[in-house]
């Protein structure tokens, strides 16, 4: 599994791989593999270090638990695969965008776009089993993201972090507030959006800091497919 990890993020968390829960968070996940459907495919665990090497990282989103439903999860927290049904929390991500930018709703759910600009898509679990939610969580892996979570607050060039909801704040402490931009809310889960999701405007907000930093501003717009 390690062999999958972006070279600049394996060279990174050299040491943090090293450690006997990673190696034991391996066997266990292989053993799982072994015996149930575990999304995403093996192949895309490690998506989001993929396609946000760390020094490309700007922002980071932090999601929770992989979907857990057919063909939904591909490594990228609350993205979707085009041609797969957009899950309720990404259709209130997408409501907000259209209220904070005015982007059209995309007809796909497929975040890599954002990915590609430095945008660091993180779930705290990586694997889950097909349709039972939480099922690999405290197997080792909010320890690892949690690694991941300070290499990119070691990082020089200030990160905007996004922590939407209750589990996401929880990593408030591992973030230096005094270098960093966190801009939080509640979860765009339709169990909370309507609690301070909507009407937060988290995308301009990354485009303000991004811009009085003298950075390039993320295109938000997903195209339909």
């Amino acid at each position: 599994m390690i062999d999958l990890i972006e070279d600049s993020w394996r060279a990174t968390l050299t040491e943090e791989t090293r450690q006997p829960y990673f190696a034991a968070l391996q066997k266990f996940v292989a053993e799982e593999r072994e015996q149930h459907t575990i999304f995403p495919p093996e192949a895309e665990v490690f998506a989001a270090l993929t396609l946000t090497p760390i020094d490309q990282v700007r922002v980071l989103i932090l999601g929770q638990d992989p979907y857990h439903d057919d063909h939904q999860a591909h490594g990228l927290c609350f993205s979707v695969q085009a041609g797969v049904a957009i899950p309720p929390s990404l259709s209130n991500i997408f409501k907000e965008l259209k209220s904070d930018l005015g982007y059209k709703i995309p007809n796909n759910g497929n975040l890599t776009p954002w990915a590609k600009q430095g945008v660091l898509l993180l779930n705290t679990a990586l694997t889950v089993r097909a349709h039972q939610a939480n099922s690999h969580k405290d197997r080792g892996w909010e320890m690892f993201t949690d690694a991941v979570i300070k290499a990119v607050n070691a990082k020089a060039d200030p990160v905007v972090f996004v922590l939407w909801g209750a589990n996401a704040r929880k990593k408030l402490s591992l973030i230096d507030q005094s270098r960093h931009t966190v801009i939080e809310s509640a979860h765009p889960s339709p169990l909370s959006a309507y609690r301070g999701f909507f009407g937060s405007r988290p995308f301009s907000r990354i485009n303000a800091t991004l811009r009085a930093e003298g950075k390039t501003e993320i295109n938000w717009h997903i195209s339909d497919l």
